[in-house]
């Protein structure tokens, strides 16, 4: 990939790879004017899966991220937001599955699903420039931010939620509270130095649960030791490299003391970490954790198991996963999320 003036450039294996902008095309293409669809064949959407609110909060994150958002972004947020609004019970609960024929087909839970839509309400409070957005996406948070689950991965996404509307209103009681509450329900590092993390088996999304833990550590009162969570983070950074590039752990996850496999990978896995490590270089300063960074978008460039890119540039759209063969060639809304928000962090260092 040839090196274009004003694009960050992250450093693969001795190589220098320009990494693009993040492109919202594809995004665009999944969603209509209820929400966005879950799954595609190839670039083509599936409508007959419906939608779901785990992907809508993960696309309120990136589109809430962007610095400067187009008109047709906005248009996005306020999409996914009235989505946002639709799934939640008055309880603060949230219903998950919508199918195309807009019924509901589950009632509402605090499952991920929970958690990642307070994640994306928090996202839009803190950095929307739209304040009409900004402002409901208040409402939605502060009404599911009372609720607690025991599910370590659910308060995790909750928590960082939290962590965003804690960015504009640093005097939000329930936000701090939840904070707290997620980073003890991920518990602290482990002693032992060969699996120091909280749990005997890394599943998936893995680096939220170190995130949610140093973003806690800020807390005024009640946070974590910032070093439990920098710990957790060095650790699962460091056992998912091999010969200097990044394997994720695959879909099936990894007990402690078991072999462990190295396909099917997800690009949620590399999208996690990338978000761990920019949160980790901000609330440090050490630079050095933009390694992990550099690391997560050189994998969807092609610095992976395979040397094989893991995203289609005619469509902006990324695969689905990393298999023993090659990519699954499906753009699904979880993959194409995956892609912008890390490339999304790619500015780092631009």
């Amino acid at each position: 990939m040839t090196a274009t003036t004003g694009r960050p450039r992250t450093a693969t294996r001795g190589r220098v790879v320009t990494a693009p902008p993040p492109s919202f095309a594809h995004l665009i293409r999944l969603s209509d004017d209820t929400g966005l669809f879950e799954h595609a064949r190839h670039a083509i959407v599936r409508r007959e899966h419906g939608y779901c609110t785990d992907d809508v909060s993960r696309a309120l994150v990136v589109v809430s991220r962007e610095p400067e958002p187009s008109e047709e972004l906005i248009r996005l947020a306020e999409r996914y937001l009235a989505f946002l609004t639709h799934a939640q019970h008055a309880d603060g609960a949230f219903h998950n599955r919508l199918g195309h024929d807009r019924r509901w087909a589950d009632e509402p839970g605090l499952g991920d699903w929970w958690g990642r839509a307070l994640w994306g309400l928090g996202t839009a409070v803190a950095r929307s420039p739209a304040s009409w957005v900004r402002e409901e996406a208040l409402v939605a948070f502060s009404r599911g931010a009372g609720r607690r689950t025991r599910a370590p991965h659910a308060m995790a996404f909750a928590g960082l939620g939290a962590a965003e509307v804690l960015r504009r209103h640093p005097g939000h009681v329930t936000a701090a509270s939840l904070l707290a509450d997620a980073a003890s329900t991920v518990g602290p590092a482990g002693s032992d130095p060969r699996w120091p993390w909280p749990r005997e088996q890394l599943t998936y999304a893995n680096a939220a649960l170190a995130e949610v833990v140093i973003v806690a550590s800020q807390l005024r009162e009640g946070g974590p030791p910032l070093d439990d969570g920098l710990r957790m983070l060095a650790w699962l950074r460091d056992v998912q490299l091999r010969d200097g590039r990044l394997s994720v752990v695959p879909v099936g996850g990894w007990r402690h003391g078991a072999v462990r496999l190295h396909h099917d990978q997800q690009p949620i896995e590399v999208a996690a970490l990338a978000d761990a490590c920019a949160t980790a270089a901000t609330v440090t300063g050490d630079p050095g954790w933009d390694d992990g960074v550099r690391q997560a978008v050189g994998w969807f460039l092609g610095d992976n198991d395979l040397g094989t890119p893991m995203w289609d540039p005619a469509t902006g759209g990324g695969y689905d996963g990393l298999t023993a063969h090659g990519p699954n060639l499906n753009q699904g809304a979880e993959s194409t999320l995956a892609l912008i928000s890390t490339l999304q962090h790619a500015r780092r260092w631009s």
